[in-house]
């Protein structure tokens, strides 16, 4: 089940690991808006800044418009989760999305070939924000990518920790191949080992009806066929569907009529419709696309937390993530001299003669009163004329 944009191949890419937690801190009042922390009462630590993760997304859409990268990065956010073994309780050893796939010897199993392209296109947006973790990142490009194609929206949390060094990573041979002796028995024993079902294996297959298949790096497929030689990205390839840079269910269709030469279908797309228990599903989606959508985007959801330590434990979500608090509107009446948090209040009578002379004067309650030079010099030429004749009675 190999998933790849027609990318050149290139030298392996290794990417720093960055660890990062960021305090939620409870504080004491605050100065008329502005966060003044005084103690700290409780600390809850998040792996990723979700405000960055919110604009780091926007950057993935940008660069998905441009590069058509869809598939490559969908690819890359399941290869780094698809390695989970439920088996194996000790974290980050049970291997799932934990950003480990970064690491050169991860990157270089031969189940992902071409990987190296979607952590170069992703690079310039973890540089910009570096307080996002690589296991989120990774799986906030594949859900994006899927939603960008017109798949569904996907139920993502956010929170998930990073392995934190090459020894953790996976050994090799944890993740599906696409011709297997016995496809329907491989199939269940890679995604069993996962925790998946037969229904989440049929959905997850759905997701081919992105990208294409490069002989040169899988070694199944055409090097190129009428729908892949020109594009986008390099051409050649050979796709599942005709419009392979958006997310339908043409893919159990085209499987199901096998009409078009030019279209792939690989062992384990036949067996989706060859074995009973798969069949079911299989049937079931070419005909009703809904039906698809709603169990792509759970079965999904649930691939990307699979092996995931969140921090917080039980993640969060970037739809109930604060937005960004917008600049305080200046008041003048806010920054008079004196002002206290614990000055006593003013009753309204007195306060509506205070405006209606700041008013008069020209003031407004948006800003300050503007200084006028001369009635400056005038009031201090009065003062000094009232102080000299004082003094000169005394």
């Amino acid at each position: 089940m190999a998933m790849a944009l027609g990318f050149a191949a290139g030298s392996s890419l290794t990417l720093q690991h960055n660890f990062t937690r960021f305090p939620k801190i409870s504080t004491s009042r605050s100065s008329r808006g502005r966060c003044r922390v005084r103690y700290v009462s409780t600390v809850t630590c998040f792996a990723s800044d979700p405000q960055q993760l919110k604009q780091a997304r926007q950057d993935l859409n940008d660069l998905i418009k441009t590069t058509r990268c869809n598939p490559l990065l969908i690819r890359l956010g399941w290869h780094d989760a698809g390695t989970y073994d439920k088996n194996i309780q000790e974290w980050p050893t049970c291997g799932g999305a934990n950003g480990s796939l970064r690491f050169e010897i991860e990157l270089n199993h031969k189940a992902n070939a071409g990987l190296v392209n979607a952590l170069k296109l992703l690079r310039p947006i973890k540089d910009k924000y570096p307080n996002i973790t690589y296991a989120d990142l990774f799986q906030l490009a594949s859900a994006t990518a899927i939603e960008d194609a017109g798949g569904p929206g996907i139920p993502m949390k956010y929170g998930r920790l990073d392995a934190p060094r090459p020894e953790d990573c996976p050994p090799e041979g944890k993740l599906p191949d696409a011709g297997p002796p016995s496809p329907a028995a491989h199939l269940r024993d890679v995604f069993y080992r996962m925790g998946l079902t037969d229904k989440e294996i049929v959905a997850l297959s759905g997701a081919h009806t992105l990208g294409r298949s490069r002989p040169d790096r899988s070694g199944w497929g055409k090097p190129e066929t009428k729908y892949t030689k020109d594009g986008p990205g390099a051409p050649g390839g050979q796709s599942w569907t005709v419009e392979w840079l958006k997310f339908d269910n043409s893919y159990f269709k085209d499987i199901k009529e096998q009409r078009d030469q030019d279209l792939l279908v690989l062992p384990t797309d036949a067996v989706l419709f060859e074995d009973p228990g798969f069949k079911v599903y299989a049937e079931k989606y070419a005909v009703d696309q809904d039906v698809f959508f709603k169990d792509y985007a759970e079965a999904h959801a649930k691939l990307s937390n699979l092996g995931a330590k969140f921090d917080p434990v039980d993640g969060f979500s970037l739809a109930d993530a604060p937005e960004t608090p917008a600049p305080e509107k200046f008041v003048a009446t806010k920054y008079s001299y004196g002002a206290t948090e614990d000055k006593k209040e003013l009753s309204e009578a007195m306060k509506a003669k205070m405006r209606a002379e700041y008013l008069a004067l020209g003031g407004s309650p948006n800003k300050p009163l503007q200084s006028n030079y001369f009635l400056n010099i005038i009031i201090f030429v009065a003062v000094l004329a009232v102080l000299a004749s004082f003094f000169g009675g005394i």
